[in-house]
This record gives C-alpha cells, structure tokens and sequence, in this order.
C-alpha cells in the first residue's frame, strides 16, 4: 500500500503553488487557446411547458372609478421556471393593453384565456412563445377598467398610463401588488432584474409611447407599432375633425362591464375635454407623449404603415423628429400597408430584427444591431431597403412653388414663386382619389399642381408641410393637401379590408405550444393593386385655426394664412413619373366636411410646398430636366425645419 501522505497547511500551500507554476509555463509554451466568446443571441433552452403562469394585481396608487380604493391593475405573466430555480434574474418584455378581452389582439383575434385558478392559458400573439424560453418573461397587462383591473379608461390619459408604469415600477421593486384583485398578501418581483421592454401595436404601442415619455426608471426600450404620438392628432387634423365621436366611444368600446357601471364621471370628462370643435384643451396637453420625449431613456424601435389612414403616419413622424433631437437610440421600419402588425406583413424577418433587438437592449448582447442601417423601408411590396440613417443625412427641406396653367385649376409645380389665383369649391362628396384620378383635367373641386415628367429618381424622405393662402366666401372651410406621385406602379392595396395583405390557411410557427396556447399563425401574403398613381403623403386643417389653437369664424372675402402638417413618408418618385400637389377642401371618408360650402381662393404667390428632398433642390433641379438655379434651402436632419413652415401650434391611435 501506498504510505498516506499527512495533508500539513504548508504542504497544501507548496502543491498549489506547485500547480500555479506549473500552469502558468504550461500557458507560456501552449499555443494560444481563444477564450470562449460572448453570446451574441439567446437559445431556446427552457422549457415552455413548464413555465410558471401566474397572475398579480398592481397597486397604480389612483383611484379612477372613486370607489373609496386604489385601483390594482392585473399583470398575467408567463415566465421560465429554470431561472427562477437557479436564482438567476431575467428580463421582461411587456405588452399593456385594452384589448385582451374585449377584442382581441393580432390579425386571428385573440384573447386571454384562464385555467380554473385564474392563470392564463393563452397569451395572445407570439411573444410568450418564442422569447420565454430564450429566458425572457412575458407579462401581458390589463389597462386599467379593462378586462380583470379596476379602475376607468381614460384613453391616453393619466390612468391609461400609469396602469402600465407602474407595473415597470413593481419589477423595480418601487410599487406594490398582490396575488389577488382584493387580498392582502403582497407579491414581489424577485425573479426579474427590472430590465423591461414594451411593445404593442396601435393603442398598445401608444401606451409604450406614453410610459416611456414618463422617464420611467427600469424600461429600456420600446417598440411601438403604428402607435400614437399624441391623441388630438387622432381625432383632429389641426382643427379638421377626422371621426364623427371622441374618445368617450373608444373607452366605452374596450371597459370591462364593471368598469363600464362605475366609470360616468370619466366619461364625461373625456366629452367636456374634447369638443368636437377640434379646439386643443387641458385635455389634449395631458394626453401629448410628443412634449415630453426629453424625458425618454429608453431606446425606441418605431414600425408604421406609410398608407395607415387609422393612426396616420404624422404620428411617427412627429415622434421621430423629437426623438431625434433628443439624441434618442432608434431604429425604424415603414411598410406600404396600412394598420398591419409586421408580424403579419414582413414575418421571418421580423422576428429574427425583434429577436436580435431584445438580446441587445435586455440582455446586453453585442450582437451588431446597432451598426446596422437606421431605417428599412418597402419600396415595393415584399422588397425592402434600408437607409443607414434616416431620413438620409443629404435630405433637404426644399419649397416648391405652385402657378397657373393653361386651364383652371392645372398647373405647374417648380422652384421660382408665381402670382397669381386659382378657385375651387368644396365638395364633400369627392375624395383625394378622385383629385387624383382628374388631376390633369379642369375641375370645379379642386387646384392641381404637377411637374414635368422626371428625368431622374426623386426621392422625399420625411415630413412635408403645405402652406396655402385662402380667401374663403362662407364663414368655415377646411383644406386639404395630397402629394402623388403620377406614373404606373404595383402597390400594396392598402385600401382594401386586409389593408395591403390576404390572410391564408397554412400557419407558420414560432417556438413551442401548449394545448392552450399555440405558437403557430395563418400565413399572410401581400395583397397588391396596379395603379395609375400613388396619393404618399397628405393633411388637412380646418382653415378657422390658421393662427391657433382655437377655432374661429373666419370672415368672408379676408385671405388667410395657414401651413398644414402632411404625413411622413419615403417614397421614391421615378424616372418618367410626375410629382403633383393638389389642394381642396373636404376629403370624403377621411376628414368631415366644414358647416358650410366654401368656395376658397388660392394666392399662389403665398402658397406652397415645403419637402424633404434627398439631395434638396439640386436634386429636383436635375430631375425636372433644369429649372434654373436653385435657391439655398435649410438642411432637414430629421429634426429642423425652416422658419417658414414652422408646425401650427395646437396641431397633435
């Protein structure tokens, strides 16, 4: 037998630094061994069908339905359970909604659904699916007086907000909740590190918007999805209304029956506060993410549709512009659809973009997404491009100039300023397609504008702005401006029911399912129309709010001035295309027509276009075939713009 070695303290410390020495020649002599890299995506490595499903209510610490309590908001949450057994913390991607009972979410629909203890079975949409067992939680909330939370809708407003901000504070241990609606037992967010993300489409991704203009501590990044930046500009064009009702019907439309009985007063204060006169009130201000973006510490992903006619593109131009100022990290997809998740217009690639986004802003990777181009935009459908920032750093504010043609009302667009007038008369029953379906010929409801047929590619790339000059013959009128881009093109068929897609029966899937919940959707394929011209851009106003916020009678005979804010956009103009601006009055079906019938008279010498051109006026120069010099215009980064056509104040799903 061996002679057992006696273990003294010295001749333990001589075997290490035997062994220390040792390796450490051992590391001079080897050949170089790379060190095991850093993860650069999360795995599917926990179990779905395993995960723990639980529910808590959050105190928001107000008490919108007055009942004497402070309102808990419910918080389903889908989490992996191997973490938790670990003691390693995970991070949450967070979705707050009206919509989970009421209506339902994604292009099929779905809603929460609950086991017999009241944990929920099926979260709707991928995300539970797809990122839990890459190590994220999922946590679904209900806004406050929807579905299983107490207090009222206020759309947009404080409570909207808070619902969700405070279940961001509850994951940072700033906030309290509890196992039940009503009980007393606290539950505490021990499993997560706080590091939470938002995403949601139309009034989900609003509520992203609006809790991260709060500045709240713990969210790191938001993707809002056709999502409104500001409230007034969901229901007013710059005093334009664009709905027939408030937001009193919206909040009616998604509270809980509870919620419902208790929740008059909050009605009612939503109808005072938004009259339909289009006037900005306290109302407005409270409910205006836009102002507040200074406060915004998180990253934002913006997805919009160029042709959503629901939550129309200015909301995310205005948002970008703010963001952009404020130095805020962004990332930016535009589609040709209309109100359309990506998931449902762009799906593979969509989720590999959300997937590698989430791993750099919540967990940390250096998986490169942030070297990649700014912005990705579909020029066509199912082809995309992207731009390394955007808009691109060569984009221009450039003016152009309207004046007379040959016949009334069909004229020429350029760089030189005209005199002169030209005369149309409202009529509530056309619409923008039918401006410009006859923009070459003369008609009584209408002024067009077109170049020449462009010699070279013209590309617009931001938010445009119109300023017209009008003498009205009634006491009211409201204005509208479009740009369309003439020539032949296969486009996305926006205007139809799927705005721009068809639903199909084979279904894709994303990550693993439960009997209860399934990862796999119907497929979607893009819904194209051929058309003979491209309406990209347009706005209204009412013509009473040309100097503020407030409406007034205007006087008959008395030229005005106002500049009327038109949606964001990057659309490409080619060669042999014409660009044309047509100003009107009502647009049938998208803003409601004045209390009278004006005929407006427009001064062409203080009537113009104020665009963002890729290479600015030169640019359009060359495309026009030479126009003579061109003037100096201010550079559009995304943020400024020129004196001249500086956003009336008031203008704001």
């Amino acid at each position: 037998m061996p002679i057992p070695v006696r273990r003294t303290r010295f001749t333990i410390w001589r075997t290490l630094a035997t062994a220390a020495a040792a390796a450490l020649m051992a590391s001079l002599l080897a050949p170089a061994v790379a060190h095991s890299a850093p993860p650069r995506e999360s795995r599917p490595v926990y179990s779905y069908a395993n995960a723990i499903r639980e529910a808590v209510w959050v105190d928001t610490g107000l008490d919108g339905d007055s009942d004497g309590k402070t309102d808990r908001v419910a918080v389903d949450i889908v989490r992996p359970r191997e973490p938790a057994q670990r003691g390693r913390k995970i991070p949450v991607i967070m979705d707050a909604s009206p919509y989970y009972s009421c209506c339902g979410r994604g292009n099929e629909s779905q809603r929460k659904t609950y086991d017999a203890n009241g944990d929920v079975v099926q979260m709707p949409l991928f995300y539970d699916n797809y990122f839990v067992p890459r190590g994220y939680a999922f946590v679904g909330v209900d806004l406050a007086g929807t579905n299983r939370s107490d207090g009222c809708v206020d759309v947009g407003g404080r409570s909207d907000i808070q619902s969700a901000k405070a279940v961001v504070d509850w994951l940072n241990g700033r906030a309290k909740a509890y196992t039940t609606r009503t009980g007393g037992k606290k539950a505490r967010a021990t499993w997560t590190n706080g590091r939470t993300g938002m995403i949601g489409k139309s009034y989900d991704g609003t509520v992203a918007n609006g809790v991260a203009a709060t500045g709240v501590k713990g969210l790191k990044t938001i993707v809002p999805i056709g999502a409104i930046s500001s409230w007034y500009d969901y229901y007013f064009a710059q005093g334009a209304p664009l709905y027939d009702s408030g937001p009193e019907w919206l909040s009616d439309y998604v509270e809980s029956p509870d919620a419902r009985a208790k929740c008059a007063a909050v009605q009612q204060k939503l109808v005072d506060g938004a009259p339909r006169t289009g006037d900005w009130t306290p109302l407005w201000t409270e409910r205006d993410y836009v102002k507040d973006v200074r406060k915004i510490k998180a990253s934002v992903f913006v997805v919009h549709g160029q042709q959503d006619l629901n939550v129309r593109p200015k909301h995310f131009g205005q948002w970008w512009d703010a963001l952009a100022k404020h130095g805020v990290e962004r990332k930016i997809w535009l589609s040709q659809t209309g109100h359309v998740d990506p998931f449902d217009f762009r799906r593979a690639a969509w989720v590999d973009t959300l997937h590698r986004w989430f791993d750099h802003e919540l967990l940390g990777y250096d998986n490169g997404i942030d070297d990649e181009p700014m912005g990705a935009i579909e020029r066509h459908p199912d082809q995309w491009e992207t731009s390394k920032v955007w808009p691109p750093r060569a984009t221009k504010t450039t003016t152009l100039r309207p004046a007379k043609g040959t016949e009334a009302g069909v004229g020429t667009l350029g760089l030189r300023k005209r005199t002169g007038t030209e005369t149309f008369t409202d009529n509530p029953a056309l619409s923008e397609t039918d401006w410009a379906a006859y923009v070459d010929k003369s008609t009584p409801d209408k002024a067009g504008f077109v170049t020449a047929p462009l010699t070279k590619d013209l590309r617009l790339s931001g938010s445009s702005q119109v300023t017209v000059t009008a003498t009205p013959t009634t006491s009211t009128a409201h204005l509208s401006a479009v740009l369309v881009d003439l020539g032949p093109d296969t486009i996305r068929d926006y205007a139809a029911a799927g705005e721009g897609i068809s639903t199909l029966t084979e279904r894709t899937c994303w990550g693993p399912s439960t009997t209860g919940d399934s990862s796999c959707f119907r497929k979607t394929e893009a819904k194209t129309a051929d058309v003979d011209y491209t309406i990209f851009s347009r706005g209204w106003a009412d013509l009473g709010n040309h100097s503020s916020a407030t409406g007034a009678p205007l006087t008959p005979g008395k030229p005005y001035r106002i500049t009327l804010d038109l949606h964001a956009s990057d659309h490409v103009i080619p060669a042999g295309h014409r660009l044309a601006l047509i100003v009107a009055g009502t647009d049938k079906d998208l803003i409601d027509p004045p209390s009278t019938t004006p005929t407006l008279t427009i001064d062409l010498k203080g009537t113009s276009a104020h665009v963002p051109l890729v290479g600015g006026a030169a640019a359009f120069a060359k495309a026009t075939s030479g126009a003579g010099p061109a003037p100096s215009p201010s550079v559009l980064d995304g943020v400024r713009e020129p004196r001249s056509a500086q956003r009336v104040p008031g203008a704001g799903e």
